[in-house]
């Protein structure tokens, strides 16, 4: 019975000389009606629990012991209830209230009602897109920080590229948020603590599905404790700093001290600050250190992309260091992160709870359901997206831009990720910097596997070679690599429905 469960998930990946179709699970075939092996699954490997029907524009329904689960899978319908009938939809799912509570608090994240106003308005105008050039120079100089440290690394030396992008985008995010250097000792700190924190959470929540609409609390284990307190000693520091007046005037942790103190009725207490300066670190760091590591998985396995990027790069910068004002003409970085989001979403679930009853499509929908929107779906739909599962920046050029709501990597609606803008430039900055002076090469055999826990991240991280790259002088300009016709064989292919 155990084996039965327990069987483990095919990874499909394709790789020629012009096409990449990357790692991806294969499409459930399990037996119709058996919703206990599905849950179990869904406990180790959320992304392989999806038949070839899910990858559809649909709305679709099952119920797990009594509880309602709606799948909504179409733009339209995903637009009504983001944002036309977002009041009875704004409740994030118990499953990551649950898991997130104990780390973030009532951070802004998971918070809803009169708390997640208040401190939207307060948060979103902290990380406004108007604040980001102010922040642009902390991005270059760090990334270039790490460009000389990987200068010091031997050529051709093995690397993990996932810890690698977690510390950088740790030291941005602080720099940024904390207005202090966190340091290489913790960084790693945070960044170990946050990837034992999502190996132990439990992101199903049986509880909820057994009737109990708040699911169960997470049992917190000594592990869990131990990974939890290693964070909140990094980010308390930090806090107690700024209230002491030790911080930076221009971070964000400042201004939101500063109306703290013009504003005693926002409430924002020693507590209060910590939990939204640990969600705006934590989802700032996580959520691009995720990108950018998928997007050098990528460039590793599409070479005719990557000699694009270098070649953008050069005839852009020639031997200087890309800027923010360098990011207009930039266009096959921006691409390459736009697709990357669209193949590994870094959050690649949207669980909402109704508050009220409801009728979804033609499904009429209880109170306390659970309405799950699913960005790794949607992003794989094939009406939506040409060769959903394969690797084509080209898809994000020359103006084209998916259709409104299929395309939604930091959600939509009022609970869109207020640092979107923020994300965005950090990471095609931080790509550029660093792909202009080194490759990051994967052995042709290596098994990478898409593993969702909190966050969208490749199992067992992602080791490599790191390669330094002789810069050329800015050459001609760059134009797509032509495409060949492509060459799947029907027979055996995983995704035959």
């Amino acid at each position: 019975m155990r084996v039965r469960f327990r069987q483990p998930v095919e990874i499909v990946e394709h790789v020629s000389d012009t096409v990449l179709e990357p790692a991806h699970a294969a499409y459930y075939s399990g037996p119709p009606g058996k919703f206990l092996p599905l849950l179990l699954r869904a406990r180790r490997d959320f992304l392989s629990i999806w038949r070839v029907g899910d990858y559809r524009e649909k709305v679709s329904q099952v119920r797990l012991f009594g509880r309602q689960i709606v799948l909504v899978n179409a733009p339209e319908v995903i637009r009504d209830i983001l944002v036309k009938r977002r009041d009875n939809y704004e409740r994030k799912s118990p499953q990551m209230r649950r898991a997130l509570e104990y780390l973030l608090g009532d951070g802004l994240f998971i918070s809803d009602g009169p708390t997640w106003r208040q401190r939207r308005a307060l948060v979103s105008d902290i990380v406004h897109k108007d604040r980001v050039p102010a922040f642009s120079p902390i991005i270059e100089r760090t990334a270039l920080e790490m460009a000389r440290r990987w200068k010091q690394i031997p050529d051709r030396t093995t690397i993990d590229i996932l810890p690698e992008m977690a510390a950088l985008t740790a030291e941005i995010i602080s720099r940024s948020v904390f207005g202090q250097e966190l340091g290489d000792a913790d960084t790693a700190e945070v960044s170990a603590s946050f990837t034992q924190y999502q190996a132990l959470v439990d992101s199903t929540n049986p509880g909820y599905f057994l009737g109990l609409d708040e699911g169960l609390p997470m049992v917190r284990t000594p592990a869990l404790r131990r990974a939890v307190r290693r964070m909140h000693t990094v980010i308390d520091r930090i806090v107690e700093d700024h209230l002491a007046g030790r911080g930076s005037h221009h971070s964000m942790m400042e201004l939101l001290v500063r109306r703290q103190a013009r504003n005693p009725e926002l409430g924002l207490n020693a507590v209060a600050l910590r939990n939204e300066a640990a969600t705006i670190f934590m989802a700032g760091h996580e959520t691009t250190a995720a990108t950018l590591t998928w997007a050098w998985y990528l460039l590793a396995r599409a070479p005719w992309v990557e000699r694009a990027v270098h070649d953008e790069i050069a005839a852009v910068c020639g031997d200087r260091a890309p800027t923010l004002d360098d990011l207009p003409r930039l266009h096959w970085c921006q691409a390459v992160i736009d697709e990357t989001l669209r193949l590994y979403p870094p959050v690649p679930i949207l669980a909402r709870q109704n508050a009220e009853a409801d009728r979804i499509g033609d499904i009429d929908v209880r109170p306390g359901s659970l309405i799950l929107i699913v960005p790794w779906l949607l992003h794989r739909t094939e009406s939506l997206f040409e060769a959903p599962h394969e690797f084509r920046p080209e898809r994000f050029m020359d103006g084209r831009r998916p259709a409104p709501y299929s395309y939604i990597p930091f959600a939509s609606g009022p609970r869109v990720c207020p640092g979107q803008h923020f994300g965005l430039t950090e990471a095609v900055l931080c790509l550029a910097i660093l792909a202009q002076r080194f490759r990051f090469v994967l052995p042709p055999g290596q098994k990478v596997v898409p593993q969702c826990r909190l966050t969208l991240r490749p199992r067992d991280g992602l080791p490599g070679m790191l390669v330094h790259r002789r810069r050329r002088p800015a050459g001609d300009a760059v134009t797509c690599p032509p495409a060949r016709e492509r060459e799947h064989e029907s027979a055996g292919c995983p995704y035959s429905a």
